[in-house]
């Protein structure tokens, strides 16, 4: 999970590096997002088929390579369109990764330790964010921007050799469910995809200026401003972990994301608020880390949970694609407001895109409760 999105918190961290290389604007920095989060979204779909029918082990060894890939397009990009490429053949990975982890809790954890080996396993995200904006970026002010991503590159090389050795065979494929799952099971499919589809939008944003943001407004060094993702990639390790834990106990992780996007919202207004106090930055990256990047591993939580039998890659796909969509669609959004308008408006956006994830997942929880409540009367 940790190399599944390198790629992406790498162009966030080394952003302002970025922007002067290639002579990119704020909008085509927002694009490097949309190419991998589109691809990752377009391929969601059949990759959680590929999941189910090939198996985990081939797929995250394949993740990797492909990983390895991108990572090396990135670091000889020339140009814009070759940066590009590389951050859209990033998006297979991301694509394969949900379902083929979901695969492994679902085959090798009981069920009483799912929540919290799903937090752990979400984890891995933000030890990506946390490499990206710190040991990375830090690699990058000495080597420079390319030689640190070559260096990521041959690392998940290394890491898909690791795999190749030590996961064990593929077991046979589980029968596969009728298309459509159970009822429950789909009401809450679909209600997931449309809450990760908004959360995504405002993590994105986050994710790829916050750096740039620190930088240009407000005065942050280049370097200082990688470690404002790695603040944000560490805060979202602990929110994980802890929120998934509590979200093991199906009664609770019913009710979880509507509050954890609440508390999003309010680390959308602290970035607002950086504007006039500046300090709030590193506040609101704590924030966005514990509330909004928690909240999407309390909803793959709740995928785990509810999943058909041999529909575990397909559902967790289902919900990734909305997330990567979200992804796709809320950076460039944003460049296009800030270009325009300036941050401020920017964070607004932000804040309004975790609300609507608040209302989404309130509504849904209490149509949640209500069913149950009234299963129990029956």
């Amino acid at each position: 999970m940790a190399f599944s999105m390198l790629q992406l918190f790498l162009v966030g961290a080394l952003g302002p590096r970025l922007v002067a290389d290639l002579h990119m604007s704020r909008a085509m920095l927002g694009l490097t997002t949309t190419a991998g989060f589109g691809a990752a979204a377009l391929l969601s779909p059949v990759a959680g088929r590929v999941v189910d029918r090939v198996g985990p082990r081939r797929c995250l060894i394949a993740l990797l390579l492909l990983v390895g890939v991108a990572l090396a397009l990135i670091a000889s990009a020339p140009v814009y369109g070759v940066l590009l490429a590389g951050v859209a053949v990033g998006g297979v990975p991301q694509a394969l990764a949900n379902p083929a982890t979901n695969k492994v809790i679902l085959a090798a954890v009981p069920v009483a330790r799912r929540g919290a080996v799903t937090g752990a396993k979400q984890s891995g995200v933000q030890l990506g964010a946390f490499a990206a904006g710190l040991p990375l970026a830090a690699l990058a002010s000495g080597v420079g921007r390319q030689g640190a991503v070559w260096v990521a590159a041959a690392m998940a090389v290394v890491a898909a050799l690791w795999a190749a050795r030590m996961l064990p065979a593929d077991p046979p494929p589980h029968p596969v469910a009728a298309p459509g799952g159970t009822s429950s099971t789909g009401n809450t499919i679909g209600w997931l995809l449309v809450f990760s589809l908004l959360l995504g939008a405002g993590i994105a944003s986050v994710n790829t200026y916050l750096a740039l943001f620190g930088v240009q407004r407000l005065g942050v060094a280049p370097t200082a401003a990688s470690v404002l993702v790695a603040v944000l990639g560490v805060a979202g390790i602990g929110g994980r972990m802890g929120w998934s834990r509590v979200a093991g106990r199906p009664g609770r992780a019913v009710v979880l994301p509507s509050v954890l996007a609440a508390g999003a919202v309010a680390a959308g207004l602290l970035l607002v608020a950086a504007l006039r106090i500046p300090v709030l930055v590193w506040v609101a990256a704590v924030a966005i880390g514990v509330f909004a990047v928690a909240a999407n591993a309390v909803s793959m939580v709740l995928v785990i949970q509810r999943a058909a039998p041999g529909r575990a890659g397909r559902d967790s796909a289902l919900v990734s694609a909305g997330f990567f969509a979200g992804f796709a669609v809320g950076p460039p959004l944003f460049g296009a407001l800030v270009e325009s308008s300036g941050y401020g408006p920017g964070w607004l956006l932000v804040a309004a895109e975790f609300a609507g994830a608040c209302a989404v997942a309130a509504v849904w929880a209490w149509r949640e409760l209500r069913r149950l409540r009234d299963g129990v009367r029956a």
